[in-house]
């Protein structure tokens, strides 16, 4: 089976976007030949899906379901709550987020997606001083959270992160975690970025963590140094390698490029460089 080629929905459409903007950005994904989107409006909770009724809401994903289906453009991934500053430090903080992510998952159902991509509990911030403090308070979130993701039959996808100082961080980390939960409603996403940051390479994360494990991706670039999001190639990730990875475990999951062309290109060339993006991602497929 060929491997999808998706892109964040951010370099489309934008955030809480109007129907008639959500419709014309997933149009122009669909001409440049993108098959998924990884929708991100469940990630801002003080965006507008969090403010409405529980009635409008189910509106504007119904709503928005039709305008993808109509373009043959599947939601492969969601993105749930992310806040930065992170504010996971008290009790209170974590049962406002557990309530967003919840309701993220039941809006990732509603979409006919069963996959919600989503960052670890961050009790002590980017540091952690106390890894096993935060490892408890992580089995403890999730394993409730996985509980609501069984209910809507939807896999929470856990993503490596881009802090040095953080326990649950690198692949192999954030892999072990998972394992340690038990559950078929958790597994991962990788990170290419965020994996190279530490000075490892995706390709080697993708063979570590294999087909059972690996369900979701975020590929775009940096320079090893920090998160950048650079398209694919800018920076030092070996994409020839990491193609060969993802055939070597037969992946199949899409991938769902996590970045943009940038807004400093000339209006003339836009659409030549955003076609050249979705061509990049299918040489990453194994697809040219």
């Amino acid at each position: 089976m060929a491997i999808k080629i998706g892109i964040t929905a951010a370099a489309y459409v934008g955030s809480n976007p109007d129907g008639a903007t959500f419709a014309k950005g997933v149009q122009r994904m669909r001409t440049h030949g993108y098959e998924c989107m990884d929708y991100g409006d469940f990630c801002n909770t003080d965006g507008s899906l969090f403010q409405v009724s529980e009635a409008e809401f189910e509106k504007i994903l119904a709503e928005q379901k039709k305008i993808l289906q109509a373009e043959g453009i599947a939601v492969s991934q969601t993105h749930g709550p992310w806040r930065f500053p992170m504010r996971d430090e008290t009790e209170e903080d974590r049962a406002e987020r557990f309530e967003k992510m919840a309701k993220s998952i039941r809006g990732t159902a509603m979409l006919g997606c069963r996959h919600m991509v989503i960052h670890n509990v961050m009790p002590q911030g980017h540091k952690d001083t106390d890894p096993a403090y935060v490892k408890e308070i992580n089995r403890e979130f999730f394993g409730r959270l996985c509980q609501v993701a069984k209910e809507y039959d939807v896999v929470i996808d856990l993503e490596n992160m881009p802090f040095l100082k953080q326990c649950l961080a690198k692949p192999e980390d954030t892999l072990a975690f998972i394992k340690s939960m038990d559950t078929p409603y958790m597994r991962m996403c990788l990170d290419t970025g965020h994996c190279s940051v530490f000075g490892l390479s995706p390709a080697d994360a993708v063979r570590m963590i294999g087909k059972e494990y690996l369900r979701a991706l975020h590929v775009h670039d940096n320079d090893g140094r920090a998160d950048r999001h650079m398209l694919p190639g800018q920076g030092v990730i070996d994409w020839e390698d990491f193609a060969r990875a993802l055939a070597e475990i037969g992946c199949e999951c899409p991938v769902s490029i996590e970045t943009s062309v940038s807004g400093k290109v000339p209006a003339d060339q836009r659409d030549a460089a955003e076609r050249e993006l979705a061509n990049t991602a299918l040489r990453i497929a194994g697809r040219v």
